[in-house]
């Protein structure tokens, strides 16, 4: 579990971190957004203890990151937004070396290192030199690191920067096998990413959090309604006047007649559910309903609506 509340962290006079609260469970794959400067990195630096909030309270599996920063250490496994390479070591040397500096035992160290070399899929490149990989292999070394002492928690800054659309599609099913066992929480600024990985996405704007849940639930926080498309087989007057009339329903859009199909687009008040309610307008009538399906928006559609503007930021959840 990691649990954040009300973390705030200034330098100066700018505020990078604004009274942050949000909570991660095991098997979550928590996906971070928010434009450059919203406070990503600071957030993900305070809960690896690389450095420390002004005010506010974070444990890390289990683990005060204040009371007991070395146990937080051990718990996570950390990708940061610069990667912690040596250029001059090989690739085996610096993951035996960052093995040793994990304190895991010699007699586990080998089968820990081939562990982390197969996931990541780098033995072709381990007698070379960090220097002279590319960047895309470069970062997968830094995900070896993170990952060589197993631990339960992973925190990634920008796990695919650099790599290549077949080297993103294989890190993203790593992240999806990894993330039935561990909890994860990464920044992107990829949203097909996010959307394609995460069980859960924050999305956070000048230090705050502005919106908090899934792809499903932020589209329906970004627009405040939620929208169907209707198609009904039946006197268009008519199906219109039952559908307005009916409970739940905001408002009700003609939008095209073929023969005796007449498509709507229906609104729901309050964000209400309405699809059970246009099924029972169409079924009490003796009218076909042959399309019901809600409008949605893409990720990137609700990430510009969200940061265009400083909505008010959202209670952590329960």
């Amino acid at each position: 579990m990691i649990e954040v509340e009300e973390i705030v962290k200034r330098y100066g006079a700018v505020v990078a971190v604004n009274h942050v609260s949000f909570r991660v469970g095991q098997g979550e794959i928590l996906g971070f957004l928010g434009p450059n400067g919203a406070g990503k990195s600071t957030t993900l630096k305070i809960l690896t203890c690389f450095i420390v909030a002004d005010s506010g309270r974070v444990k890390v599996g289990g683990h005060d990151v204040l009371e007991n920063s070395i146990e937080v250490r051990r718990s996570v496994g950390f990708l940061p937004e610069s990667s912690p390479l040596y250029a001059d070591m090989r690739v085996l040397d610096y993951l035996g070396f960052i093995g040793r500096a994990r304190q895991i035992p010699s007699l586990k160290l080998r089968d820990a290192v081939e562990r982390v070399v197969d996931l990541v899929q780098i033995r072709p490149m381990l007698k070379k030199k960090i220097g002279h990989l590319s960047k895309g292999f470069r970062q997968r070394v830094t995900l070896a690191q993170a990952l060589i002492h197993d631990p339960p928690i992973l925190i990634l800054d920008e796990p695919t920067s650099g790599l290549d659309p077949h080297q993103i599609i294989e890190i993203r099913e790593l992240l999806r096998k990894l993330g039935q066992t561990k909890i994860i929480l990464f920044s992107s600024h990829i949203l097909q990413e996010i959307s394609a990985i995460c069980t859960r996405i924050l999305i956070i704007k000048d230090g705050r959090l502005v919106a908090d849940g899934t792809a499903a639930e932020l589209e329906a926080k970004a627009t405040g309604q939620r929208i169907y498309r209707v198609r009904i087989e039946g006197p268009g007057g008519a199906v219109r006047e039952k559908l307005s009339s009916s409970p739940g329903v905001r408002s009700v859009q003609h939008l095209s007649q073929s023969g005796q199909a007449n498509d709507f687009r229906v609104t729901a008040s309050n964000g209400a559910d309405i699809g059970a309610t246009i099924f029972r307008v169409a079924k009490d009538n003796g009218w076909v309903l042959s399309v019901l399906e809600p409008e949605t928006r893409s990720l990137e559609e609700v990430y510009l609506r969200l940061t265009a503007s400083t909505p008010p930021a959202l209670p952590a959840r329960a």
